[in-house]
């Protein structure tokens, strides 16, 4: 059940995106500034607000994804998590591999903070640097980076092939790239099911849990807009990223897309 009309509404390459702000047509220069209000406003109760609306399930998809990443013995990687926030993947890979550093880039002061109160109180404050910085402009060298992974954030850029092209350039040859997030569903009937649950249920959640609907309003149109899983594959390949594929988690609610640098 998609509100209002459908086609203008449909998903977009990362152009259209630029010019959105989940459902609302905006000046593209503007979007940054909005999406920063969304994540200052919800960022004390995220974690608890994303175990509530997946149901715990984002647990699992970030687990699967840690789990596609660390084949073999992993030990001394540089590893970069692009709109890192609260450091749920950072900490997840450093649990499973010896001696790696992980830079948490976000270009939100709020989620950030949080991670820093999480890394410590994890004991991770030696593995772990906090950068806040743009992910469409990312100061580090070229060739930097043994992995670099994003989960629930390449949506809220504005430009997102921007951003592709910095994440490539600051990997390695021989680097990796692993994106979560959410996706076309795939499934007849649990599509029905989760606009539902997206276009009903999460924005009443918010307004009760943070008294701020319109964050998790645009949250979810935000998913409705980003390109599917079959586009975005395409664009990583365009940007340079080869072997690329990606893995449809439950029923396609999320997925995970993987890229290698040559």
């Amino acid at each position: 059940m998609i509100f209002g009309n459908q086609e203008d509404q449909a998903r977009t390459g990362s152009e259209g995106m630029e010019s959105f702000f989940g459902f609302n047509k905006i000046d593209k220069a503007k979007k940054q500034m909005f999406v920063d209000r969304v994540f200052d406003s919800i960022a004390s109760q995220y974690d608890l607000m994303n175990d509530i609306l997946s149901g715990r399930m984002h647990r699992f998809w970030k687990d699967l994804m840690i789990s596609w990443l660390m084949v073999g013995h992993v030990r001394g990687w540089k590893v970069l998590d692009v709109a890192g926030g609260t450091g749920d993947i950072a900490f997840r890979i450093l649990e499973k591999s010896v001696d790696s550093t992980i830079t948490i880039l976000d270009i939100n002061r709020s989620m950030l903070d949080i991670a820093r109160k999480r890394a410590r109180s994890r004991n991770f404050q030696k593995e772990v640097d906090f950068l806040e910085a743009n992910a469409e402009s990312m100061p580090f060298q070229d060739n930097f980076f043994d992995v670099c992974t994003i989960a629930f954030g390449i949506r809220n850029i504005p430009d997102i092939k921007r951003a592709l092209r910095e994440i490539l350039r600051v990997l390695k040859p021989g680097g990796r790239f692993l994106c979560l997030e959410f996706s076309e569903v795939t499934i007849p009937i649990l599509d029905r099911i989760y606009d539902i649950w997206s276009f009903y249920a999460i924005p009443c959640i918010g307004k009760i849990m943070t008294d701020d609907e319109n964050a998790y309003r645009y949250l979810v149109e935000s998913i409705r807009k980003f390109p599917r899983q079959k586009d975005f594959s395409d664009m990583m390949r365009i940007t340079g990223f080869v072997h690329v594929s990606y893995r449809n988690l439950t029923g396609g609610i999320a997925a995970i897309h993987s890229g290698w640098k040559m």
